[in-house]
């Protein structure tokens, strides 16, 4: 049949085969070279089994075409058709590999390696592999051999002979042949220096382990020692001049491109370190200098070329370092830290496209299963393999992993790495990127035996794997945590009770037994309340682990699941609501003073959720809200006592919201980083804490009054913030700095007015210290006019006078920070009118005033200090501390308020912008005052609430003071930097208080 009717049956052959480009196949087809065998159904329908048929056919043209002759076409042809093994072998690799392809045009001979198919042939070993690279006497032929051998090796993967763990396996014998030939080349170049030195080549990473990949950099460590007689130091400078050139031969670029890159950068000192050291000077450097990274690395370590009884030493001597690594301190959190600062250097554009270092894929697995390996390996030497899955395999028959969750990570472990083999082997080019082109997803599903729909199926297959790498990739270490204590019926091995303590110590807890015990009180039992317990627990063990104390957030969490465990929504939250399980998990170990208001009122909880735009959520409520809830509580009380209760309460609440809502924006979330702003988190605490404050006063005078009045005081009344109240700067240990004025109503007795003022005065403080199960609030009135000594509450005309005729300079000071928070709005603002001319004078301030400030600033830093306390560390009258700022700005104030309208504000931090835009400071000199101020704020912030109770300095309890590093953002094992920050910080700071406040 000729013609059209024929032409239209071949394109629709082609198109049934696979085929993308009919008419391109065809003109292929109907060439010189395949006209013999165009017709041959055979030959069409094995093309049609490869990954790209275009491309297999394309390739298998090239290479007749670069036959030398008539003869030679005729018999690959022959073989083609004929022998169904190498037509499929060498078609697979053809569609699959247009490298190869292309080396098979380079050295046509070449395709007849996979002629043979012996049993030998299916999985060899570094020996055949030797053979193969035997004939090498340069470069140019190493690469050659290495490709004509790397050739077989995909023949038999595109094939399914060998699975991807083979071939990986495969693939690492080849670069051990490879690296054995390298370096046989390098002493074959310079036998003056192999004499002199004992040279051995240590595999790392994916080589290490036996799952190389088609194209990666091969990882090495070099030991050297003197041979007989030889003196080390040449004998290590010959050493190092072999390894590199060992080095040079695979990796630098010839005719035939290079092998691969060989990568010493996992030695000691990496890059900085020499390149080969003796066995003595690598255990000494492991031994005092190692990162916890390290010892994970050579958990692959394996002697591949040079002096293999040297390489069997090292890995000896290196072997029980290895195991013990799980003692470090912070080893866990170390391990974890690494994985997310993998994930957080990749590009933003490929993080969802990366097999291997991003969320769910191959490097997540691989961390798992390593730092359960370190966990457990001491005591279970079966858990030893440098392999993936073969280690993956050995902690699910210890029961260290659930078996389902074992077999899932297997077969997902073993996708991706298909999909990562198929990827590189088809430019033979390091990469783990999922493609983004149509034509190339097509290639890769096929490629995976997706034919029906390739794109489709594969990227459905692809984000299925991920998802469950995701899913349980953080769980693995957890859930058999539960299953060894949950008394759960199951048909496959547990944790044993002391691989659970051991796991347990890793996390970091302190208590494992009592930890054990109460994941047993959680998870046993076959309740709603324990099926949901158990889906959350293996996440919230993370989040414990993740923070300083993972004791107290453990016995925390049960304390709150004890007392709400049976309320519905409770436990919907914390399963449906994504933010609300690791906000409480966050929460609950990150000190006491959040829990503990947690436990006060465990409803509170509801706070956590993403919130329902009335009052839910962690988003601070305003100054006017707040009021008009505490006002609505009090009126809806019995009595003075109960309206003050239920005032108290809201606090208390309102307060655990800002507590819980400043350590999720310190800490992060896992889709929310840690707030980068410490001034804006300052402010935000400060402002929520201030506004909480004022109207809790504005609703305990408002019961007062009520209850000993009715609706009418015979004076006017108001309260006047002041401190780092009136600065809107209240931080959660801080009492209530106030003065109290009053005016009496017209007609009403003075001496009636100001008693009923002071018995005013006199119930709020009582009615806000009262012993109850919400945090008092304390009223502090110290700097009233005369202080201690003089009467709580003053009329108007009283401090009229008294700044008239004895106000002194300290005073005007402290009336810097002066705000009406509650009562009488309008004898509030007279108030304000009054100290004005005070705080701001019109001259500014005299060289005596000046002098008088300094001298009392002075006493204050040599008398109020605490005795045995650090000043370098004391964040309130330490030098560069929060004295240190705001006696500098206030002095700023006090001099230039009169003629700079922005210096007319209560706040430090505002205050210091105005003196800024207004010249009076330098733009660093600001910066520097600021971020002091905002340290010291932050450090007594985090003080309060690690501990529960205010204090100016670091704790010296290590479990508390690493609790305020990771509230500060500083990670596990970093507390001494933190420290070395804030004195710098501080250090800095005092500087410019010593030009600014006391002239130089």
């Amino acid at each position: 049949m000729t013609g059209p009717g024929r032409r239209s049956s071949t394109f629709t052959r082609l198109l049934r085969h696979g085929f993308t480009d009919p008419s391109a196949a065809e003109r292929l087809l109907d060439s010189a070279e395949l006209s013999p065998v165009r017709d041959d159904p055979v030959l069409l329908e094995a093309l049609g089994r490869t990954a790209d048929p275009d491309l297999a056919l394309q390739g298998l043209v090239r290479l007749l075409e670069a036959q030398p002759g008539a003869t030679a076409r005729r018999a690959l042809l022959d073989t083609v058709t004929a022998a169904k093994p190498l037509r499929d072998r060498l078609l697979g690799v053809l569609g699959a590999s247009a490298a190869l392809a292309d080396h098979l045009a380079r050295h046509p001979k070449d395709w007849e390696a996979l002629v043979t198919y012996e049993p030998r042939d299916l999985h060899p070993g570094v020996e055949e592999f030797e053979r193969g690279l035997a004939a090498a006497t340069d470069p140019v032929s190493l690469r050659v051999a290495y490709r004509r051998c790397l050739l077989a090796i995909a023949a038999r993967d595109v094939c399914g002979t060998t699975d991807v763990a083979q071939a990986a396996a495969e693939l690492a014998d080849l670069a051990t042949a490879t690296l054995r030939a390298a370096l046989g080349l390098a002493c074959a170049a310079a036998p003056e220096d192999a004499a002199l030195c004992r040279l051995a080549v240590i595999a790392m990473g994916k080589c290490g382990g036996h799952e190389l990949n088609y194209v990666s950099d091969v990882d090495v460590i070099f030991v050297g020692e003197a041979a007989d007689g030889a003196d080390e130091g040449k004998a290590l400078r010959a050493a190092t001049k072999l390894a590199s050139h060992m080095m040079r031969i695979c990796s630098e670029s010839t005719v035939e491109g290079s092998i691969w890159p060989v990568d010493a950068n996992l030695r000691p000192e990496g890059r900085n370190g020499p390149l080969v050291r003796t066995l003595s000077s690598h255990l000494a450097y492991y031994q005092r200098w190692a990162k916890t990274w390290e010892f994970q690395a050579l958990l692959k370590a394996r002697p591949v070329a040079g002096d293999l009884a040297l390489g069997e030493q090292y890995v000896a001597a290196v072997e029980p370092l290895v195991w013990q690594a799980a003692e470090r301190e912070n080893f866990v959190a170390d391990v974890q830290k690494m994985r997310r600062r993998v994930v957080e250097n990749i590009p933003a554009a490929e993080v969802e496209r990366e097999l291997k270092l991003g969320p769910g894929g191959l490097r997540d697995v691989e961390f798992a299963v390593q730092l359960l390996q370190l966990v457990h390996g001491r005591a279970d030497a079966s858990l030893r393999s440098g392999t993936t899955l073969d280690a993956l395999q050995a902690l699910a028959d210890g029961g260290y992993v659930g078996r389902a969750d074992a077999v899932q990570l297997d077969e997902a472990y073993r996708f991706l790495r298909f999909m990562e083999h198929r990827i590189q082997l088809y430019r033979l080019r390091r990469t783990h990127l999922v493609p983004e082109g149509e034509a190339d997803q097509r290639r890769l599903g096929r490629s995976l035996g997706l034919r029906a729909d390739p794109v489709g199926e594969l990227n459905r297959e692809w984000k299925r794997h991920a998802a469950v790498v995701r899913r349980l990739h953080e769980k693995l270490f957890y859930r058999p945590l539960l299953d060894a204590v949950a008394q759960l019926p199951s048909g496959e091995a547990r944790l044993s009770s002391e691989a659970a303590r051991e796991r347990m110590v890793a996390l970091g807890y302190a208590d494992p037994a009592a930890a054990l015990r109460h994941l047993e009180a959680l998870a046993s039992g076959v309740t709603r309340k324990a099926a949901i317990q158990r889906t959350l627990l293996p996440v919230l063990l993370g989040w414990f682990a993740d923070s300083a104390d993972p004791d107290a957030g453990l016995l925390n969490f049960r304390k709150v699941s004890d007392a709400l465990g049976k309320t519905p929504w409770y436990l919907r939250l914390l399963r449906d609501e994504g933010a609300a399980a690791e906000n409480l998990a966050r929460v609950l170990s990150a000190g006491r003073l959040a829990p503990d208001l947690l436990m006060r009122a465990p409803e509170a909880v509801a706070l956590l959720g993403d919130g329902d735009g009335d009052g839910g959520g962690l988003e601070p409520r305003g100054r006017q809200q707040l009021e008009q809830e505490i006002l609505a509580t009090v009126g809806r009380a019995g009595n003075g006592q109960q309206a003050v209760t239920a005032a108290r309460g809201v606090r208390r609440r309102e307060l655990f919201r800002t507590a819980a809502a400043d350590i999720v924006s310190s800490y992060g979330t896992e889709t929310q980083p840690a707030e980068a702003d410490q001034g804006a988190l300052v402010d935000r605490v400060g402002a929520a804490v201030s506004d909480l404050t004022a109207a809790t006063l504005a609703g305990t005078l408002r019961a007062v009054v009520r209850d000993g009045w009715g609706d009418t005081l015979p004076t006017r009344f108001a309260v006047i913030g002041m401190g780092r109240f009136g600065g809107h700067e209240l931080g959660y240990g801080s009492d209530a700095d106030v003065v109290f004025v009053h005016e009496p109503q017209d007609g009403v007795d003075e001496r009636e007015a100001a008693d009923a003022a002071g018995r005013v005065v006199s119930e709020m403080r009582r009615l806000l210290q009262i012993p109850s199960a919400d945090p008092p609030l304390l009223i502090d009135a110290d700097l009233r006019p005369e202080g201690k000594s003089g009467p709580l509450v003053r009329t108007l005309k009283s401090y009229e006078a008294y700044y008239r005729r004895w106000s002194l300079v300290w005073e005007s000071q402290a009336l810097l920070r002066a705000e009406p928070v509650a009562g009488d709005e309008e004898l509030g603002r007279r108030f304000v009118e009054l100290v004005d001319p005070l705080r701001y004078p019109a001259d500014g301030l005299g060289e005596d005033a000046v002098r008088d400030i300094r001298r009392l600033k002075a006493r204050m830093e040599s008398e109020r200090l605490p005795r045995g306390a650090d000043p370098k560390l004391h964040t309130k009258l330490g030098p560069g501390g929060l004295s240190d700022v705001e006696w500098t700005v206030q002095l700023l104030q006090l001099r230039h308020g009169a003629e700079v309208p922005g210096l007319r504000t209560t706040r430090t931090r505002a205050a210091l912008g105005a003196a800024r835009e207004a010249g009076l400071l330098s733009e660093e000199d600001a910066a520097t005052l600021d971020e002091a101020w905002v340290l010291a704020t932050r450090v007594r912030n985090a003080v309060m609430l690690v501990r529960g109770r205010a204090g100016d300095t670091f704790p010296s309890d290590p479990r508390e003071v690493a609790a305020v590093g990771r509230y500060l953002g500083y990670g596990p094992g970093h507390v001494g930097d933190m420290l070395d920050d804030y004195r710098r910080t501080a250090r800095r700071a005092r500087g410019v208080v010593e030009a600014l406040f006391y002239g130089g």
